[in-house]
Parts: structure tokens; C-alpha cells; sequence
């Protein structure tokens, strides 16, 4: 059984940051790409980046620049590191990650930026 468990979410102002984690935990022989997406209210879900384990990283346009995907290889953890958020960023984030040869969704946390 393989679990991803996201944190890091919260309520935030514009111009803000924050980090957001996500750590892979049971039978895990192998994690290879891992991401993060988002699904505003009324939309459909998007990719935000994605990060292989040889650290070669992807992102969406509207965040490039403004966001960074790293992982922690040891740990089967994920970040996102949020910088220069903006209203429209307001989501509920999902990690993603392609463990075992098999892909599986994390529960999703809420990111909420005020203007």
C-alpha cells in the first residue's frame, strides 16, 4: 500500500509564499517522476510542475519563475516552494508521483490567496 501525504497549505495574502510537502510512504521499490497539480473551483485539474528523479524539472507558464519543484531523493518527498502568489493560484494542490511503475494521487491541500 502507497500513500502520499501532502502539507503545507494555508491561507496567504498575495506577494506571499509558501512551501508545500509531500512524502511517499509504503511498499516503494522505485519512485520515479513526481508533481504537483491544481484545480481551482470550476475547473478542470492542471498541471503545476513535475520534477524526474534525476532532478530535470517541468512547469506550467504561469508559474515558471515564480515556483520551484525540488524532491528529496531519501526521503520520497516532494516540495513545491511557492514565491509571488497571486489570487489566481488559489487551489487545492495534489501531488502526483509514479511509484512503482504505478501512479497515485495524494489527498490534496488548499492553497487560498486573498487579494
Amino acid at each position: 500500500q502507497v500513500q502520499l501525504v501532502e502539507s503545507g497549505g494555508g491561507l496567504v495574502q498575495a506577494g506571499g509564499s509558501l512551501r508545500l510537502s509531500c512524502a511517499a510512504s509504503g511498499s516503494i521499490f522505485s519512485v520515479n517522476l513526481m508533481g504537483w497539480y491544481r484545480q481551482a473551483p470550476g475547473k478542470q485539474r492542471e498541471l503545476v510542475a513535475t520534477i524526474t528523479s534525476g532532478g530535470s524539472t517541468n512547469y506550467v507558464g504561469s508559474v515558471r519563475g515564480r515556483f520551484t519543484i525540488s524532491r528529496d531523493n531519501a526521503k520520497n518527498t516532494v516540495y513545491l516552494q511557492m514565491n509571488s502568489l497571486k489570487p489566481e493560484d488559489t487551489a487545492v494542490y495534489y501531488c502526483g508521483s509514479v511509484i512503482s511503475q504505478t501512479f497515485y494521487w495524494g489527498q490534496g491541500t488548499q492553497v487560498t490567496v486573498s487579494s
